[in-house]
């Protein structure tokens, strides 16, 4: 079967010094060199892009003969022109090429949820039904705050899930929570903040939102019940970023009587908390805690995302925003990007509006629960001094090996033996020091690849401590 030859994008200009044949080899053969035009292409025939080009056909003969004397173009009698094997000079550097690294046969690093079972065929169903009621209208630039479709039934959503208390008017649609946190920092720089309290340990991420938006980032230390929210005042704090329903990376829950603090703080002082979410949704033995955001909606900004539920490539989030922050948030917002894809917004709005992502998570806590079970279970059978902590909940577990152990020394040599993991120490600000605690991430594993992969992590342990014991 012939090929059809490829669309070439040319044109001659009449009122140019040089001559159309000129400009016809030239516009070749650059797309060649250039790789416009990729070896094997077939070129139209010499009658027809000489009609497209409106010059006579003579003309396109020599340019196309030229060029296969000089080796750009192979010609045969009666078969399309086509780009030889070996054109095309220019080659990617390899300096800047994504090195190729193979992937880990068990890969326990957390933060990814099982995308093999994303509702593809429910998801393709709303986003039928929002391609089949969108308006025209709604195709073309819309408010970079979120359609209010979408708006109203996050509002909907999450005062029946999570408790928070909100209008449509203050749910601001984000391309996931990076950038609702980015936005919400930079809303704080115009606002008046200068320094803003972190979780110590916390993702990289946070520090860069922080930083980024010209921030001073103050850490405050974390402990099995969540942050010490007391160390605010000493920080000098004018806001501080939290994640009280599962922090990340610890597992901790901000205690009642922590929340009591916070929100004392913020009253007292007049300043903000950006509540990240995480988590919530997965709670395995016992039922999740409301959103803080409910207890005081004047000063707390609430974030989530669809990353953890759904997948990170919807890139969908949300934030409901305090009305003194709102109009900074939008301004900024406006001035990043025209928005998320309102397709996407529209459909995810029938997916919550049908109560398909009640289900989808229904359905995902049984598998996590049993995942983590199957983990904490293999570690117990195949490591037996190590200690899980945090609570029965999200997608990975802190694990405390025996003081002394390396846990980034056990990282390399696990990954050696095909098993990805991640060392807690990574997560603190002051990095210098390694801990003895990992990370196992479960939201991506199987049971079975759970077990064997725990037994490979116990023996990699086990190399590293008879190395250090010689």
């Amino acid at each position: 079967m012939t090929s059809r030859p490829v669309d070439i994008l040319m044109a001659v200009d009449r009122a140019c010094p040089k001559t159309l044949g000129r400009q016809i080899k030239d516009q070749l053969r650059n797309a060649i060199r250039e790789l416009t035009l990729r070896p094997g292409s077939r070129l139209p025939s010499t009658r027809d892009l000489a009609r497209e080009l409106g010059v006579s056909r003579p003309i396109v003969v020599d340019a196309y003969a030229q060029l296969a004397g000089e080796g750009y173009l192979e010609l045969r009698p009666g078969a399309r022109p086509r780009v030889t094997g070996s054109a095309g000079r220019w080659q990617e550097p390899a300096s800047t090429r994504p090195a190729q690294t193979a992937e880990p046969k068990y890969d326990f690093r957390p933060g990814v949820p099982d995308l093999s079972s994303f509702p593809r065929s429910i998801w393709l169903r709303s986003l039928r039904a929002a391609l089949s009621t969108m308006r025209d209208a709604d195709l073309g630039y819309t408010d970079p705050q979120g359609t209010e479709v979408l708006r109203v039934a996050l509002r909907d959503y999450l005062g029946r899930v999570r408790g928070v208390v909100s209008d449509a008017s203050r749910v601001v649609i984000t391309s996931g929570y990076c950038q609702g946190r980015s936005l919400v920092c930079r809303a704080l720089l115009a606002w008046g903040a200068r320094r803003i309290a972190v979780e110590d340990p916390c993702h990289d991420e946070v520090r860069n939102s922080v930083v980024g938006a010209g921030l001073t980032l103050v850490p405050v230390p974390v402990d099995a019940d969540g942050m010490r929210v007391e160390g605010l005042d000493d920080a000098k704090a004018d806001a501080v970023i939290i994640t009280p329903a599962h922090q990340y990376p610890t597992g901790a829950v901000l205690s009642g009587q922590r929340r009591g603090g916070l929100l004392e703080w913020l009253r007292r002082t007049g300043g903000f908390a950006i509540e990240d979410d995480y988590d919530a949704e997965y709670r395995y033995d016992r039922a999740p805690i409301g959103a803080l955001q409910a207890m005081d909606p004047e000063h707390i900004v609430y974030a989530g995302t669809a990353s953890k539920t759904l997948a990170p490539a919807l890139r969908l989030g949300w934030l409901v925003v305090p009305d003194r922050l709102l109009a900074a948030v939008q301004q900024h917002q406006r001035q990043m990007d025209f928005g998320v894809s309102r397709i996407d917004q529209h459909a995810f709005a029938d997916f919550l509006g049908r109560g398909e992502l009640d289900r989808h998570l229904r359905r995902m806590r049984v598998r996590y629960r049993a995942r983590r079970d199957a983990l904490v279970e293999a570690l117990t059978t195949a490591m037996p001094e190590a200690r899980v902590h945090g609570i029965s909940a999200g997608l990975h577990v802190a694990v405390q090996l025996r003081d002394g152990d390396r846990a980034r020394t056990i990282r390399e040599e696990a990954l050696r033996r095909g098993v990805a993991i991640t060392a807690m120490s990574d997560y603190y600000l002051d990095s210098g020091a390694d801990s003895s605690m990992l990370l196992l991430g479960y939201g991506r594993i199987s049971e079975g690849g759970i077990r064997a992969g725990v037994r490979e992590l116990a023996a990699a342990v086990q190399s590293i401590r008879r190395s250090d014991a010689l």
